[in-house]
């Protein structure tokens, strides 16, 4: 009897983490479907419909483990605020994703996030640095890229402040790049400056 209700145990935790996996794939596939959807709302300058809302757990059942391929918008955009931003405050990380959207409505950039994020890899002059500095780009601290996804669904739901003032570029205060010189400093964020082109100088 002891062996029978052992077996039986065991053959009910399988079927329920069958179940559970089950239904992160589909809340996975739901959110990735309604990221491609919001892209495009992002792009057309469209306001999301209700039924086009990322939730949480959506956004948490894609990419998991922080080593999915980067083939959707929640992904590229969780990787590239994790790390370009992972140990910051949450207010520095959102304006990292901040430019990320800026770029995606500007239409001298790609029209998906994995294209903003990847841009210039094929000339090895990436956009965003660690797309292109030859480390594995796995996201080992589970803390920071449960925030990081959280982050990019409120991004993509249009649900953030644009804490930039419509920044296109950014840099870390250790640094000062060349291209500095040439744009408008448009805010501050913990370890970060923000720039956008100066329209006044364009109009000269």
């Amino acid at each position: 009897m002891r062996q029978f209700w052992i077996a039986f145990c065991l053959a009910t935790i399988l079927v329920l983490n069958q179940t559970v996996a089950a239904e992160q794939e589909q809340q996975a596939e739901a959110a990735e479907s309604k990221a491609e959807e919001l892209e495009q709302n992002v792009v057309d300058d469209a306001a999301p419909t209700p039924a086009e809302i990322i939730t949480g757990p959506e956004a948490q059942a894609v990419d998991p483990q922080g080593e999915a391929p980067l083939d959707n918008a929640i992904t590229c955009l969780a990787r590239t605020i994790y790390w370009e931003a992972r140990g910051e405050e949450v207010a520095d990380m959102e304006a990292v994703a901040n430019v990320v959207m800026n770029r995606l409505g500007n239409e001298i950039f790609p029209d998906t996030v994995c294209g903003v994020v990847m841009q210039g890899s094929e000339e090895g002059t990436c956009q965003f640095s660690w797309w292109c500095d030859g480390r594995p780009d796995i996201a080992e601290e589970e803390e920071s890229y449960v925030i990081a996804k959280e982050i990019a669904r409120k991004a993509l739901n249009g649900q953030l402040t644009d804490r930039t003032d419509g920044a296109l570029y950014f840099h870390h205060r250790d640094v000062t790049p060349d291209w500095a010189a040439e744009y408008l400093k448009t805010a501050e964020a913990g370890e970060f400056l923000f720039y956008k082109p100066d329209e006044s100088v364009e109009e000269r």
